[in-house]
């Protein structure tokens, strides 16, 4: 099973748990509105072009309301099971995997961790050398960052466990699990479980910093 597939259906189990109203790590956003955003993801193309923002992100976010109003929950739940529609570009062989294995990891967590007393879980070898592999994208997620960023992986030794993610002086170098990185990387910093390391200038000002 790829792992796209496999955190799709983790994801999906626990929305059945927490039902609609759950809070998350996406700020303003229950798991009804995680469930509408991923159905719109893969299933309005002409609306998810709205999702990272930009001028269609109006559009995006009326969207996603219409479609949480008028599908009930259960249903949406079972639409994400289901996966990418037939026609859609999500369900050619192989994009799925790339486009979604880290999106629906991250969001399996933004609800795992949304609710108190969450730990990390632990993920086989094969995910996390997943992860990590994916993370050699951050150095665009963190180009804005105002100082140097190194990604250090803490269960391995070794030059190719580390990533330059922005090339700049000072550096901070933030070190964590694959998992956690990742979860630093897309924006959940208040629940990734990482230590920077560096001068406490740099140090402070990339923790303050809002580079997304």
């Amino acid at each position: 099973m790829s792992y796209s597939r496999q955190e799709r259906l983790a994801l999906c189990a626990l929305l059945d748990e927490t039902g609609p109203d759950a809070p998350t790590l996406c700020e303003g956003w229950t798991t009804g509105d995680l469930a509408a955003h991923l159905v719109l993801r893969e299933r309005r193309p002409d609306a998810a072009a709205g999702v990272a923002g930009g001028p269609l992100a109006g559009y995006t976010a009326r969207v996603q309301e219409r479609i949480k109003a008028r599908i009930p929950f259960p249903d949406l739940v079972r639409m994400i099971r289901s996966g990418p529609p037939r026609l859609s570009v999500m369900a050619l062989p192989g994009v799925d995997e790339r486009a979604n294995a880290v999106e629906f990891f991250v969001h399996h967590e933004d609800v795992r961790r949304g609710a108190p007393g969450w730990e990390p879980r632990e993920l086989s070898s094969g995910e996390s050398d997943m992860l990590w592999d994916r993370l050699r994208l951050a150095r665009f997620m963190l180009r804005r960052a105002p100082v140097g960023v190194e990604l250090a992986r803490d269960d391995a030794d070794g030059p190719a466990y580390r990533i330059t993610a922005r090339n700049a002086t000072p550096a901070v170098t933030v070190v964590g699990s694959p998992a956690e990185l990742t979860m630093w990387v897309m924006g959940r910093r208040t629940a990734a479980r990482v230590r920077m390391d560096g001068i406490q200038t740099a140090v402070t000002k990339l923790a303050e910093a809002n580079w997304r």
